[in-house]
């Protein structure tokens, strides 16, 4: 189920990004800090990644498997798609692009988190907060605010990235709901481990 949704999300990603419309939340606010530190995207990427998964661990949203593997995964994911897919010029079909990323995503983000497994940076850090906020709404706040700072950092932000905020974390949430999946990490690392005493 981890490698399935990666490779589905990463299918969505490159989709996302083919529409060439404004890309996620996340993905704006590393590409506003890569242009005003200087530095690669590659490295600013995995420091934010490893800030916001260190944060929600503090919140008991602990990293595994599934965290390192979403972003190996669904990187070569998109490299591989974006080679055979290029950006349309007609504006109809980039909007049919990133219409039909949405599903794709919904289904990739709700398949990995549902393997319990370990969530990637964004998922995580909406995880850290649900509850109280559930995650559909938790989601969009992250991805709000990425978008919002990567844009106060000079990143650029178009519909794409509007769609995400406001519809990607209902879209997971009614695909976790079709497909039965329980989008929550575990919380304790020593549920489900053997009592010793």
């Amino acid at each position: 189920m981890l490698l399935v949704g990666c490779l589905v999300l990463g299918t969505g990603v490159a989709l996302l990004l083919a529409a060439d419309l404004g890309s996620d939340g996340y993905s704006t606010f590393v590409n506003g800090l890569t242009l005003t530190t200087g530095v690669d995207f590659w490295v600013v990427n995995l420091v934010v990644g490893v800030v916001l998964v260190a944060l929600a661990a503090l919140r008991k949203v602990y990293p595994g498997i599934g965290t390192v593997v979403q972003v190996v995964l669904v990187g070569v994911t998109v490299s591989v798609v974006l080679d055979v897919l290029d950006t349309p010029d007609a504006l109809g079909w980039q909007v049919a692009l990133l219409v039909a990323a949405f599903p794709v995503l919904a289904v990739g983000i709700a398949l990995y988190l549902g393997s319990h497994t370990g969530a990637g940076p964004a998922e995580a850090a909406a995880l850290a907060w649900d509850p109280p906020v559930p995650f559909r709404w938790s989601y969009s706040v992250v991805q709000g605010g990425g978008a919002l700072g990567g844009w106060l950092l000079g990143a650029t932000v178009g519909v794409g990235t509007l769609a995400v905020i406001l519809l990607l974390g209902p879209a997971v949430d009614l695909a976790a709901r079709l497909m039965s999946l329980d989008l929550h990490q575990e919380r304790d690392p020593q549920a489900g481990q053997p009592d010793l005493a």
